[in-house]
């Protein structure tokens, strides 16, 4: 599965984008995985209520089913302007 990072997840996890081999069920389930990966992933997800996902571009809550996803995105909550 694709794992795209955006802004400030980007910049603490070090990379933009990865290729991911997960057994998670749901988005709460693989950012579970990413935390235990390394320090570098707890630190990113370490506040969820300031990050917010996408699968194949649609936004969705935490607890929403992979399912067959080809993409999940992480970013901080938009902000108008």
């Amino acid at each position: 599965m694709r794992v795209l990072y955006f802004a400030w997840l980007r910049e603490r996890i070090g990379v933009g984008r990865e290729e991911v081999e997960t057994e998670a069920r749901t988005l709460e389930d693989l950012v579970e995985e990413l935390r235990a990966r390394e320090p570098r992933y707890a630190a990113a997800f370490a506040d969820m209520a300031a990050v917010r996902a996408a699968l194949d571009e649609e936004l969705v809550p935490l607890d929403t089913p992979l399912g067959n996803a080809r993409e999940v995105a992480f970013f901080p909550p938009m902000t108008g302007g």
